[in-house]
């Protein structure tokens, strides 16, 4: 029952972590575009808050991640679990990348335009695609 409740947790806080994930770069596109400062200003605190609110919500899905494994570790032997593993790294690292950009808009030192911004916006919906199939479909079974 413990492992369901886990699960349970985990897959409300991935959604969350998403989300954020999805939005937070949407916001770089509104503001890759903003010339009104105070626009600009808004902006800036939306992307703060948003990427808090993202980080935390990936800290506990990873974490409910982490529990799933101890409580049930032959998963570990599995390749689709490999795999989907990888793609959390990668996740991950999109969350960092996302964080490199929040910085050089609070520092009005950002080089990219909208266009740039809305193909960034696309990785995590590749990602998500490919760790819902991987969970869904566990190739290598």
């Amino acid at each position: 029952m413990m492992y369901l409740w886990i699960k349970t947790i985990h897959i409300v806080f991935v959604v969350a972590w998403f989300a954020g994930l999805f939005y937070l770069p949407r916001l770089f596109v509104y503001h890759a575009d903003a010339a009104d400062p105070q626009t600009r200003d808004t902006l800036k605190v939306m992307e703060r808050r948003l990427y808090g609110f993202t980080a935390m919500n990936a800290v506990i899905a990873i974490g409910c991640g982490i529990g799933l494994l101890v409580l049930a570790p032959a998963f570990l032997h599995q390749s689709w679990l490999h795999a989907k593993l990888l793609l959390v790294t990668l996740l991950v690292g999109f969350q960092h990348v996302c964080g490199a950009h929040l910085r050089r808009f609070r520092n009005d030192t950002q080089r990219h335009g909208s266009r740039w911004y809305r193909w960034f916006n696309e990785v995590p919906t590749v990602l998500l695609l490919a760790i819902v199939a991987l969970v869904i479909l566990k190739p290598g079974l």
